[in-house]
This record gives C-alpha cells, sequence and structure tokens, in this order.
C-alpha cells in the first residue's frame, strides 16, 4: 500500500487490514508477497490503533450535575469498567 494512510478514513484502513489478514489466511502466497503484506498489516494496525485513541481523547460525556451545572468528564469504555 502506498503511504498514504493519512487520507484514508477508520473504516477504510479497517477494511484494508480485514482484506489482508483474510489473504494471508486464505491464499497460497510467496513468502515476499506473505512479508509485505504483514508489514502493510502492521502499518495499518498502528494506524487504527492511533486514531482510535485520537477518537478516545476526543470524547466526553456531559453529564448534570445535581445544582444543574454541566460538567465535562473522560468516557468511560465498557472494557476500562470491568478491569
Amino acid at each position: 500500500m502506498p503511504d498514504n494512510r493519512e487520507n484514508l478514513t477508520y473504516e477504510e484502513a479497517s477494511q484494508r487490514l480485514e482484506t489482508i489478514v483474510q489473504r494471508l489466511e486464505q491464499e497460497e502466497l510467496s513468502l515476499e508477497e506473505a512479508l509485505n503484506l504483514f508489514e502493510e498489516a502492521i502499518r495499518l494496525a498502528n494506524y487504527c490503533r492511533q486514531k482510535l485513541s485520537a477518537a478516545e481523547q476526543r470524547l466526553s460525556l456531559l453529564l448534570e450535575k445535581e445544582n444543574g451545572a454541566l460538567v465535562l468528564e473522560p468516557l468511560s469504555l465498557p472494557e476500562e469498567q470491568e478491569g
């Protein structure tokens, strides 16, 4: 994949990553082609992780307190609440 990840949406990068995984699992590939796909998959996974991290930082819950004041609090994701 050309290094134009900054033009990809999270969904596009995730779909490309899924396609690569399917190819690696289902196709007989040369060692070189498999390594190239694996490298691309690692780059895409890192890109997706960065996008998710940035989105998580932007998310906030707006909670109304008893006195009517509005307060921004960081969003707690379900997996964070379980642990």
